[in-house]
């Protein structure tokens, strides 16, 4: 007789690592024959009271029968996972669909009952919500649509996993037993409940490593010098205020410390926790380091050994081994190939990183994914942020190297909620789930400003080390898509430090207006001039003179921050001969004391070899007195205003803090262009957290038919697995959402042209629609307005003449529609990013020039909107050079409908709209194609993952 276990294959699929409430690691994987004895002992650890819970009985051990039972499954109607570390289970959940087994059939076959079981060591770690996303995720994918649990009144936290998970549910009463049923199709609550707790998991996995009770430093030298001396001693400098340790497995016997530390020959041998190990050995022995981390319980890696990914595939598959290794003991990775973490907290301290200077405590996060960017920006930092600390040092800053594991997105996760970080900069050399990136980037950036520069942008490729799913989607529309999250876009790491500077120390901008003062005239006219091409709204330079003092400079701000028509002030100076280092320090102090007085308004400051001033303008605040006035780089003076907190999910948080010292610090800059760059980053930024407040809606239409559009669907994709559809299925499928497009007749004669006219009525146009031929008006593929037959049959004749046989120009005739501007509407889904919907003017606008907006799916009403008016030729929709404006709202709608369209059925995976002429009253809609194929797997919408490397 067959087992059940052998009647499917073994699903490897469902095998993840997830992130526990508590910040640690597990492994969950279908259950298996193999683990009789891991379940067995996994029982005996068990409390008797839970195994009262879980059987409502006394149930001392498992009999033979229950070990079979629960360890052999079909993968269909019965199901068992489990969460292990170490390799052992710490927790099961089983399902058995109702008709299998013996069970009560009375149910449709679509349900199942489940069921839990959590060692008590482990039980409020988030286990068993963990479990019950995932086991949901696997009846899903086998036809079961709804749960039911049996659960005695007194079991209360599994009553709490159930209730809390965010599904639709009903409860019952019976026989002195809770009876749950609940259906498993994702809600917007259950998705916001999910990510929720993603976020408080993800963000404190990432406190535990750089906020550690006590450090292991393994491989630190016996003698100074290299890379785990080195990591030691910037630890000890820094004051770290843990405890410390050295690990040398060649250590004398006999020695007790090294580099002031006690030393140990192996993690083993410490007497006390671990709480972060920093690995600096070869890559070779860093597999024995991780089993003696794991073993002794450490919670964190800090991998600075280099040999694996970027060494070639050897070291790929090593770094493989090293995640999976570092995970089943419930470890995180920083690494490997990093350059370390730093937290300046006076209660941590902690420098575990190759800087060999510290850098001052600051209001800034910073992330790097390359050691040598990591050194040039905590080194820029660090210069410009003059003599004291305060809002433009460093909060945290983390390298993450090879970023096998922890990655940008965790510590995004981090920083949102941390009380310490006002902003964060960002250099990222790849994104690994731009999807998952661009929504943790958009809810941070509603709390605190994110700057991100993107290294390797034109390559082609990740660096070496660097594991990304493929995206077929350009670098410009990745930035698009990144700045509709609020993410503040820049070029450069200099551009990167300028607008990090800018938006630690001042508030933001309410609008683009900006004042221009100062004592040159001619650096006066290089701001505006950079004003104007930033999009910036400069008001007259106001010169004040070469013989201006510091009383002058004071007055003249004032005066500008008090003006109602300003709101932002960029004041301009050059040496004044005699006046040195005391006149500096005046000029700032002036300049200080005037913009603190109006807090609520940016000042920023160009010099011309004036380093002095620049150092001044650092320092000056950091004796004075502070001014009532709001946090720097929050809008309307609120640090966090406009949080969106998750639906159903409502957390404790931390009251903002008051301002930091030195919060009147006013950025300098060497150069107009980069300051009014800076202030122009802050005004974009400034608008889209206004706007992030009130997105708009996704409106809804009566006249969509979204079931018929899914039968239709259903029915075109049973023919084959993809497919382009003909034009037929294609004005089929748009006409169920409302998107009409002009018939196109097939004319492969001058008689079948002239029949097709009349059906249409004239006038028509005559249409070449031979791939190098679509769409090209300008090289005589397309005849327009042709008003009778004669005119037709004389464009047919002279299109055949020109460019060859009917049969190769495949000419079609079409109604000819009300004259307007040519546009192009597109959506695609990108297997990384997801949907996007793209618009642009039909032509060179968009195939030449890339003049073309981004939004990801769904799109509201405001983001239609805003889509149009982002293109650099949006002016010729809105009657440009008296030209009449065209119906951008029937534009908008037309947007949401392909957006609605795309969303409601991911079959949809690409649409094409080309051209849509928008006329002054309506749109037509001339050209359209559409693909379909079966729907790409949503890793957004199933259970919490870490990413498979």
């Amino acid at each position: 007789m067959q087992s059940p276990s052998d009647r499917h294959e073994y699903p490897a699929h469902w095998e993840a690592d997830v992130v526990l409430r508590d910040g640690g690691t597990a492994r969950v994987r279908p259950i298996t024959i193999d683990d009789a004895e891991r379940l067995v002992s996994f029982y005996e650890q068990v409390s008797d009271e839970s195994k009262y819970y879980r059987f409502f009985a006394p149930y001392p051990r498992l009999s033979a029968k229950d070990v079979h039972r629960f360890t052999h499954h079909d993968f269909v109607d019965r199901v068992g996972l489990a969460a292990t570390v170490g390799g052992e289970f710490i927790a099961t959940v089983r399902y058995d669909r109702i008709g299998a087994d013996g069970l009560p059939a009375s149910a449709p076959a679509d349900e199942a009952e489940v069921a839990f079981l959590v060692q008590d060591a482990h039980q409020g770690r988030g286990v068993a919500s963990a479990l019950l996303e995932h086991i949901g995720a696997v009846a899903r994918e086998r036809g079961i649509r709804r749960f039911a649990a049996e659960v005695l009144p007194a079991n209360t936290k599994m009553i709490k996993v159930f209730t809390d998970a965010g599904y639709t549910q009903k409860r019952s009463f019976e026989d002195g037993v809770v009876r749950l049923e609940f259906d498993l199709e994702p809600t917007d609550r259950s998705l916001a409940v999910q990510r929720a707790r993603e976020q408080r998991a993800e963000g404190r996995s990432v406190r535990r490593l750089l906020a550690p009770g006590s450090i292991a430093v393994v491989g630190a030298g016996r003698t100074p010098g290299g890379v785990g001396r080195s990591v030691l001693g910037n630890i000890r400098e820094a004051g770290f205020t843990g405890r410390l340790y050295a690990v040398n497995r060649a250590l004398p016997e006999g020695r007790k410390e090294l580099g002031g530390v006690p030393a140990y020959r192996s993690v083993r041998d410490i007497d006390g926790p671990v709480d972060l190990a920093v690995v600096a050995v070869p890559a070779e022995l860093v597999p024995e380091v991780v089993a003696e981390c794991g073993e002794h319980g450490v919670q964190g890696l800090v991998v600075v050994s280099a040999g694996y990914a970027e060494s070639g595939p050897g070291g790929r598959e090593r770094q493989r081994e090293l995640v999976r290794q570092a995970r089943a003991y419930g470890m995180r990775i920083i690494g490997p190939n990093a350059f370390g973490i730093i937290n300046t907290s006076p209660e941590v301290r902690l420098n575990a990183s190759l800087a060999p200077q510290a850098p001052r405590p600051g209001r800034i996060g910073l992330f790097a994914q390359s050691g040598a960017i990591g050194i040039a920006l905590l080194s820029r930092l660090h210069r410009r942020g003059g003599g004291v600390t305060g809002v433009t040092g460093v909060s945290t800053f983390v390298s993450s190297g090879n970023r096998a594991d922890v990655s940008g997105n965790d510590v995004l996760q981090y920083w949102y909620d941390d009380p310490d970080t006002d902003v964060v900069l960002m250099y990222l050399e790849s994104i690994g789930n731009p999807r998952k990136f661009t929504r943790l980037a958009r809810r941070t950036a509603v709390a605190k400003p994110l700057v991100v520069v993107q290294g390797a942008r034109h390559g082609g490729a990740a660096p070496q080390g660097h594991a990304v799913r493929a995206t077929r989607l350009p670098h410009t529309t990745v930035a698009a898509l990144l700045r509709q999250a609020g993410v503040i876009r820049v070029d450069t790491i200099t551009e990167l430090v300028d607008a990090g500077l800018l938006l630690a120390r001042q508030p933001l901008p309410d609008g683009p207006r900006v004042a221009i003062l100062g004592n040159s005239e001619s650096l006066g006219l290089l701001t505006y001039d950079a004003c104007l091409a930033e999009g910036l709204r400069p008001q007259a330079p106001l010169d004040l003179t070469t013989a201006a003092t510091p009383e002058t400079f004071r007055e003249a701000l004032a005066r500008a921050l008090a003006d109602t028509t300003c709101d932002a002030v960029v004041v301009t100076a050059i040496p004044v001969v005699g006046e040195g280092t005391a006149g500096d320090a005046a000029l700032a102090e002036a300049l200080r004391s005037a913009a603190a007085a109006v807090p609520s308004k940016p000042v920023l400051v160009v010099h011309v070899e004036l380093g002095g001033l620049a150092d001044a303008l650092s320092a000056a605040a950091s004796t004075a007195p502070q001014a009532a006035g709001p946090v720097p780089g929050a809008a309307n003076g609120t640090r966090a205003a406009g949080r969106a907190e998750p639906a159903g999910a409502p957390e404790t948080r931390t009251a903002p803090a008051p301002p930091p010292a030195g919060s009147h610090l006013i950025p300098a800059y060497p150069a107009a262009e980069r300051a009014v760059r800076a202030l122009a980053e802050a005004v974009k930024y400034a608008q889209w957290r206004r706007e992030a407040a009130d997105p708009g809606k996704v409106p809804e239409y009566d006249d969509i038919d979204e079931k018929g559009a899914a039968e239709l669907i259903g029915g075109l994709l049973a023919r084959g697995q993809g497919l382009t559809l003909g034009a037929e299925a294609t004005c089929e499928l748009l006409g169920r959402y409302g998107i009409h497009v002009h018939r196109a007749l097939s004319a492969p004669t001058p008689d079948a042209a002239a029949a097709a006219a009349r059906a249409l009525g004239y006038p028509v146009a005559l249409k070449a629609t031979a791939p190098h031929l679509r769409h090209r008006a300008d090289l005589g593929g397309v005849r327009l307005d042709l008003a009778d037959e004669g005119q037709l049959r004389r464009a047919y004749a002279e299109l055949t003449e020109l460019f060859g046989r009917p049969e190769e120009l495949r000419p079609v005739v079409q109604r000819m529609a009300p004259r307007g501007v040519d546009t192009v509407v597109r959506a695609v889904i990108d297997p990384a990013a997801g949907a996007v919907l793209s618009f642009g003017l039909a032509g060179a606008a968009s195939q030449l020039l890339g003049d073309t907006a981004h939004r990801l799916v769904p799109v509201t009403d405001r983001e239609a909107t805003s889509l149009i008016r982002s293109i650099r030729t949006a002016p010729l929709l809105f009657g440009w050079r008296g030209s009449t404006p065209v119906d951008t709202p029937a534009l908008e709608q037309l947007l949401l409908r392909v957006s609605r369209l795309v969303d409601d059925h991911p079959e949809v995976v690409a649409v094409t709209l080309e051209p849509v002429v928008v006329a002054p009253h309506g749109l037509s809609v001339l050209g359209a194609s559409v693909r379909l194929a079966p729907p790409p797997v949503r890793d957004d919408l199933g259970p919490r993952t870490l990413p498979t490397y």
